[in-house]
């Protein structure tokens, strides 16, 4: 196998090993051997190309057509189209249909993904891309160094996304490994094939001679290598990058670490604790996704199902940037857990004890459990953690990297269903202090309009009770708020100064604000996360789908604990009777319809009910809300194309200073390999340049060899090479045709010249002269000369043509 043909072998082999770094964010790596076949393919193509041999732009063009046609007929015909049935619809019509469901899939699905078609064309589509730009750099313009951008803009992608989806830091260490191993091999195969150019690889004498050793030689010490060396120094190094994170454990939760996720780090001696964490970062894709699969399904024998809310956790700690659930010590699971805080005897009494049988999805793998709240007992197999303050259960670490979840469990709960009324949270005493000075802590750079709205909203207000009825009134009913899941508006304190001001968001953007304005009024105010009822079905069983993801504010009154309220006004939820401003006559005991379903697609039929008061029409009691969302794009996290588009920047960021340096070498070695004397001496002339000596065209060969030997303060060697090239260049010009000697060694001498002027000039002018050359400016030049050719061929050409016009009528 040639050089090149390994070459070409090995930049196949990083690609497909980088690649692997994209397994976690779908749910099966039946896509990897498609990819690996078309890549081959591909690779084939650029092989073929360059054996030919074909210009370097008809490589790259072929392979890219070939990757095309290859994409075009494996994915056409997925899409049914509507355009007609010809072969044109079917490679092209089809194929950009998929393409776009495939975008549309990755915004919609949370991580790991289904591997539906549109997201294998998306997967595949983009290492053939990679592929092609690390076969470009490596192996047809032979910079297997600069390959390495690419790759790593492809394992970036892959490690941002994991680690987004699944609480850690990144990508795991094997696919850390894989990636460089891939890249390593990349660079001693062209390392090899540099030094095979050369002749034999130099390296230790053969154990025979080693005592025949010649005079002057250092003591008849063993040479490794090159290659042997870059292999041991390119080990050595990998090994350092797994294990160095793996023993400082501030690096734990880098690119390769698993990170602080949930039931991992210090606690207070009772056991691991929840580390901040945010559970909202599929919350959107999943209200938003087309897709509506059911990932709980349940039984229960709650006489007021409206009421069975599956609650995840609750986020209790809000720094000015987000939300986000506080480090808490974890314990065993209790066999009957303790009574929720801040509920008297009184409210204990009144409540029910209910049962619930739950069944989650093989699709549904998150490592918190939902319960009705509060739960007094679970029975689930497996290993589960316990914590106390916001009664949630936990994975806990079943090895390195793999913790338990809920994906495919079943469990039972038992649960209280509270029933406080009104006149108790009215006459609620003062919060524990304890509980008032941890849940009414608001960030420094909470803006004053988040104050001042709180304020105006319930003022006249005589007791906390009825501060908190005024704030869920104003978002959900008087307030002019409106429900779309397609708004971006953060979690941040300018986020919630900013969904004050536009009025429009989903449960996050509700539940965060009044949150934070009831905690301004001193009222103890958490956000729960989780799931709305669901829809019962005929047979008794309650499906809860994707698009019940919920979020909703918790607030403590003394004598009651955590009560929900409800200030979202989204279709299909049902205000707790407890939070009405005044109770109606008759109330729904279940959700009329999927909340989620319902906010999916809204109906703007009027309500059945003519007498359905005001503010039960725009909480959904009576019928679906009107207001329709609007298109637009965002999420609290960045999307996948987002990270791509910012990926993409940041490589063409990089790659811009690295442009001008690889111009240079290519010119330089298409200067040198013609042979031509011109050329050679053009090329001479340009590195002295580079260095700051600007060409003299009134010079003699002779004088302009002189000048750069004298201004170059070129050492005797370089100044002989020099000399050597002016005098080809005089024997090219002035000798009779046919009497000009051969000049076999004229590329090592304008290296070596280039070398000497170099090595006299400083380190920055040095790093100029490479990164920055001010030959460049021929570019400039070349584009304004042909510029100028094209008008004046334009000029020409529009003249003929008016000459051509006859003179009659001209007037």
């Amino acid at each position: 196998m040639s050089g090149r043909a390994r070459l070409t072998v090995f930049a196949a082999l990083a690609t497909l090993f980088t690649a692997w770094s994209l397994n976690p964010l779908v749910e099966s790596g039946g896509w990897l051997p498609q990819a690996a076949l078309l890549l081959a393919l591909q690779s084939a193509v650029g092989a073929g190309a360059r054996r030919v041999p074909l210009a370097r732009t008809l490589t790259v063009a072929a392979q890219v057509l070939v990757s095309l046609l290859a994409l075009m007929l494996v994915f056409g015909g997925k899409v049914q189209s509507v355009a007609g049935d010809g072969l044109l619809d079917y490679l092209v019509t089809d194929f950009g249909a998929l393409f776009r469901q495939g975008v549309q899939d990755v915004n919609e699905f949370a991580m790991p993904a289904p591997l539906t078609d549109g997201i294998r064309l998306l997967l595949v589509s983009g290492v053939l891309l990679i592929g092609l730009l690390v076969d470009l750099l490596a192996v047809t313009v032979r910079t297997a160094a600069a390959a390495g951008l690419p790759l790593l803009a492809l394992y970036s992608v892959a490690a941002g996304l994991s680690g987004a989806a699944t609480g850690s830091g990144g990508a795991s260490w094997f696919s850390f490994l894989l990636a460089g191993t891939g890249y390593l091999l990349l660079l001693l195969s062209e390392g090899r094939d540099r030094l095979a150019q050369w002749g034999r690889v130099f390296g230790a004498a053969p154990p025979s001679s080693r005592g025949k050793v010649a005079a002057g030689y250092s003591g008849g010490a063993q040479a490794l290598a090159p290659v042997r060396t870059g292999r041991r120094i390119g080990a050595v190094a990998l090994g350092l990058a797994l294990a160095v994170p793996a023993v400082l454990p501030s690096l734990g939760t880098g690119v390769l670490g698993p990170g602080g996720g949930v039931g991992e780090g210090e606690g207070n001696g009772l056991g691991p604790s929840i580390q901040a964490v945010n559970p909202l970062v599929s919350l959107q894709s999943s209200l938003n996704t087309q897709d509506n699969r059911v990932v709980l399904r349940y039984r229960t024998d709650s006489p007021q199902l409206s009421e069975q809310y599956l609650r995840i956790l609750a986020l209790d700690e809000f720094n000015g940037i987000k939300w986000e659930a506080s480090g808490r010590a974890l314990t065993d699971v209790p066999k009957r857990m303790p009574n929720p805080p801040g509920v008297s005897d009184g409210v204990l009494n009144g409540a029910t004890e209910v049962q619930t049988f739950i069944s989650s999805a093989q699709t549904y793998a998150q490592r918190y459990l939902p319960m009705p709240y509060p739960a007094t007992g679970v029975e689930i197999a497996g290993k589960w953690r316990f914590e106390p303050a916001g009664r949630t259960l936990v994975g806990d670490q079943l090895g390195k990297d793999k913790f338990q979840n809920a994906q495919g469990v079943q469990y039972s709960v038992r649960s209280l269903l509270l029933n406080p009324t009104a006149e108790q949270l009215r006459s609620a005493p003062a919060a524990n202090p304890e509980i008032a000075a941890e849940y009414t802590k608001v960030p420094d750079n909470l803006p004053e309009v988040v104050v001042r709205t709180a304020r105006e909203v319930t003022r006249g207000t005589k007791d906390d009770y009825s501060a908190a009825v005024k704030l869920q009134d104003y978002f959900a009913v008087s307030g002019g708020f409106r429900y779309d899941t397609k708004v971006s508006s953060g979690t941040g304190s300018q986020a919630i100064a900013k969904f004050l001001a536009d009025k429009e968001g989903f449960c996050v953007h509700f539940a965060f604000s009044m949150a934070s304005m009831a905690r301004t009024l001193g009222i103890p105010a958490r956000v729960a996360v989780g799931f709305t009822p669901g829809v019962k079905q005929s047979d008794g069983v309650v499906n809860v789908s994707m698009r019940d993801a919920h979020a909703w504010p918790e607030l403590y009154f003394e004598g009651v604990g955590w009560t929900r309220f409800e200030p979202t006004p989204r279709s299909g939820i049902t205000v707790p009777d407890y939070s009405r401003p005044t109770a109606p006559q008759t109330l729904p005991s279940a959700p009329t319809a999927a909340p989620s379903a319902s906010a999916a697609q809204p109906s703007a039929g009027p309500s059945t009910a003519d007498d359905c008061p005001a503010d039960q029409k725009k909480l959904g009691e009576c019928g679906p809300a009107a207001a329709q969302r609007n298109t637009g794009s965002g999420g609290d996290g960045p999307s996948a194309g987002t990270v791509l588009a910012w990926t993409a920047a940041g490589v063409l960021l990089l790659g811009l200073p690295v442009l001008p340096f690889l111009w240079r070498r290519r010119l330089r070695a298409r200067r040198l390999g013609s042979g031509q004397v011109l050329a050679a001496w053009r090329e001479t002339g340009d590195a002295a340049w580079d260095v700051g000596i600007a060409p003299d065209e009134a010079l003699s060969p002779r004088g302009a060899a002189d000048r750069v030997v004298s201004l170059g303060r070129l050492d005797a060697e370089a100044a002989d090479a020099v000399r050597r090239v002016a005098g080809a260049v005089e024997r090219a010009l002035y000798a009779p045709p046919g009497a000009e000697p051969s000049y076999g060694e004229l590329a090592r001498d304008v290296l070596l010249a280039r070398t000497g002027l170099l090595a006299g000039v400083s380190r920055v002018v040095r790093l100029r002269a490479l990164f920055l050359p001010p030959s460049g400016a021929r570019v400039l030049w070349a584009v304004s000369s042909r510029w100028s050719a094209l008008t004046e061929r334009l000029a020409a050409a529009l003249s003929r043509t008016l000459s051509r016009i006859p003179l009659r009528g001209r007037g």
